[in-house]
């Protein structure tokens, strides 16, 4: 009995120490509670609470670009389009489960895909196995090491094993991937029609719908419409207008720091070049802007709406575009006539460059760089529209500097109006003879540039470089100032100076220096030393047209505010007429030498006379033939003939002024330069005179035969 009951009371006495455990927890848990209740309660629920405002930008659709007239040149044409907008801290492994996902709908373009693309989801779909391949050591590293040493070490076997299906997901996630938090991202565009000028991968209508019809199960995607660039006059002017980048390539790696700083994204889609590039900051128009709120999980809350966006604005150039229509079918024919006429003579004639400007505003009215590829096995002969050579370009001119140095030597007093020298050749000891085209006799400052004498030209940079007397079989003496002289005179007109244009790019041309030569300095004064390109050279004849007024060539004339109508808006800005300097030069000089070149034109014994001596639009200017050569890169040197013309009309009241080049021909008998320069100045005052009466131009037949077309295509 006593036994028993020492062993009940022991039942007790540990229930109650366990009890009195039990409470103490509690009590320490209640307290702990209460402490974080009281003292951290407010930032507990803050944390909850927490919400971040994340801003986006949404692209919109780019300005559009007219001709003088209003025709469009460069529009936006709407496609079907597939977007995605990713929540925010959207991991690798949820735009690989939406690709999947989207396989079942699209087709994505496998070409696109990297090596790195495979490699990343082949680790993304099996990181153990990827990760099984480093060692122990390699384990303890960096991730980023871990993650290179990963890449490394997955097999050609397992890359080249993918199935279409899984190179599809991976074409999809690389798109995906590429998208911005909270901001849309085109994945995937088409106009819905089996156009031959789409890719087969296109978006098309059916793809569209079923998307449109799955897009509640498909997070962040989304069917909208995109747009891209279309133009009208193609080919005409490609080259000039440029490209804009793809929504896939965005920014040009070559300024893509430039493009950063100015709050562009990554796949941003710019101007690539051309007056795309040039005028990129009008285009590109103003993004709309949008703020979200978001909760501590990253779902937006709440979206509102910061600044409504507003497309690009619209250019106007001063390009006619019926003119450079009309001037591309005549470069083309008179340079497909000469070749074919003459192939073994004209083997690496290959190019006509051809510009059109108003002189006295600057306006360029056409541009035109025809490119002939002669046939081969594969393909027939063909011509490529490469309008931007005329600022690329530079070539010998020729004579059709010499208005030039004829007013160096007025000015600088080394002859005077009227001044005559006898045109024979000049004999020098050591130096080869200098001679023109033809004996011309006794010629004064205005004959020598009606009848093209370089002779003339010879004796007054004989006096430039400081000799004034000519004795045959003499030395030529030079006293080392000739050249800055002339170059001096030249770089005021644009020779050898960029002109200003509107346009990324242009060629100062090939220069000389001060350390050239007395005969060099002869040869530059007839155009035979240095290299300049069209642009350089109608922007000097428009000098001389307009008495001294060296002005700056522009290819948009307005750019417009935009409109939700199909025509142009106010005019935001006006590229008005800019001087960039005045030729100091007496008028009565400008005037001797503007009677030359009408003479040329205009009077018998003129160079070009048996080609406009006959027009009715009056016309004046100088031709130009230049020896040149081309090196193929053996050692072998060919020998070939640039031909020029340079003019403007009507010679008393100048609106149009031209320069033209034709390099490297090997028969100098076709008369190409005088050819097509006739008939761009007859394209010129025809349209002109069709336009007084009314008449609607060949474009805007093609305009309304197009939109017809597309009607009936509806």
């Amino acid at each position: 009995m006593t036994n028993k009951k020492k062993q009940k009371s022991h039942l007790p006495l540990r229930l109650n120490v366990l009890f009195f455990a039990i409470f103490l927890l509690f009590s320490v848990l209640i307290l702990q509670l209460g402490v974080v209740q009281i003292l951290y309660g407010e930032d507990a629920q803050a944390e909850i609470d927490r919400t971040e405002n994340v801003t986006s930008k949404i692209p919109v659709p780019r300005g559009e670009i007219y001709d003088r007239y209003g025709n469009v040149v460069v529009d936006n044409e709407l496609k079907y389009a597939i977007t995605y907008t990713p929540q925010r801290n959207v991991q690798p492994e949820d735009n690989l489960e939406i690709a999947e996902m989207l396989t079942e709908y699209m087709t994505m373009n496998p070409e696109s895909v990297t090596k790195r693309d495979i490699k990343d989801y082949l680790i993304l779909k099996d990181r153990q196995k990827a990760y099984s391949r480093l060692t122990n050591e390699e384990k303890n590293l960096p991730n980023s090491e871990q993650y290179s040493l990963v890449l490394d070490r997955i097999p050609d076997t397992e890359i080249n094993s993918l199935s279409e299906k899984e190179l599809q997901i991976i074409a999809i996630k690389r798109e995906l991937d590429q998208a911005t938090q909270l901001t849309p991202h085109v994945i995937k565009s088409g106009s819905g029609k089996a156009d031959k000028s789409e890719n087969k991968y296109a978006l098309t209508k059916k793809e569209y719908a079923v998307i449109a019809e799955h897009a509640n199960q498909l997070p962040g995607i989304n069917v909208a419409t995109d747009w891209d660039r279309k133009k009208p006059f193609t080919p005409t002017l490609n080259s000039l207008i440029g490209n804009v980048t793809s929504s896939q390539s965005g920014l040009p790696r070559e300024k893509l720091n430039y493009y950063l700083s100015r709050n562009y994204k990554l796949n941003d889609r710019v101007g690539e070049n051309g007056i795309e590039e040039e005028y990129e900051t009008y285009l590109q128009g103003q993004k709309e802007v949008r703020k979200h709120i978001t909760n501590s999980s990253g779902e937006v809350i709440r979206s509102e709406l910061v600044r409504q966006g507003e497309r690009g604005k619209d250019l106007m150039l001063s390009i006619d575009m019926e003119l450079q229509k009309r001037i591309d079918k005549i470069l083309q024919e008179e340079l497909k006539k000469v070749i074919e006429e003459n192939p073994n003579e004209n083997k690496h004639l290959n190019k006509a460059l051809a510009v059109m400007m108003d002189p006295n505003t600057g306006e360029v009215l056409a541009m035109s760089g025809q490119v002939y590829h002669r046939a081969d096995e594969d393909t027939p002969a063909r011509f490529t529209n490469e309008a931007y050579r005329v600022l690329y370009d530079a070539h010998l001119p020729g004579s059709t500097i010499k208005g030039a140095t004829i007013l160096t030597g007025l000015d600088t007093g080394v002859i005077q109006p009227n001044t005559e020298f006898r045109d024979r050749p000049l004999i020098f000891y050591g130096s080869p003879d200098f001679r023109s085209w033809s004996n011309l006799g006794v010629v004064d400052d205005i004959e020598a540039l009606q009848r093209s004498s370089n002779i003339y030209m010879f004796r007054l940079a004989m006096r430039l470089g400081g000799q004034w007397d000519y004795t045959p079989n003499n030395r030529l003496s030079y006293n080392g100032e000739g050249f800055s002289t002339l170059s001096n005179y030249f770089r005021q007109f644009g020779l050898g100076s960029t002109t200003g244009i509107d346009y990324p790019y242009e060629a100062q041309g090939v220069l000389g220096d001060d350390s050239v030569k007395g005969y060099e300095v002869m040869h530059m004064a007839i155009g035979q030393y240095e290299a300049y390109t069209p642009m350089q050279l109608v922007q000097y004849v428009s000098t001389i047209a307009n008495g001294g007024y060296r002005i700056e060539p522009h290819i948009v004339k307005q750019i417009h505010a935009p409109t939700n109508e199909s025509k142009l808006g106010p005019i935001y800005i006006s590229n008005d007429p800019t001087v960039l300097n005045k030729v100091e030069i007496k008028d009565e000089y400008f005037e001797r030498v503007q009677e030359g070149f009408r003479r040329a034109f205009q009077e018998p014994g003129g160079t070009a006379y048996y080609k406009f001596g006959d027009a009715k639009y009056k016309p004046a200017g100088k031709t130009g033939t230049a020896e040149s050569a081309i090196y193929p890169g053996d050692g072998t040197r060919i020998d070939t003939i640039n031909l020029s013309l340079v003019g403007y009309a009507p010679h008393d009241k100048p609106e149009v002024a031209f320069a033209l080049i034709v390099p490297h021909l090997e028969d100098t008998d076709p008369h190409i330069n005088n050819d097509i320069g006739r008939k761009i100045l007859d394209a010129y005052f025809e349209l002109k005179e069709e336009r007084q009466k009314g008449e609607p131009s060949d474009s805007e037949k093609e305009i309304e035969e197009n939109a017809e077309s597309e009607k009936e295509e509806e």
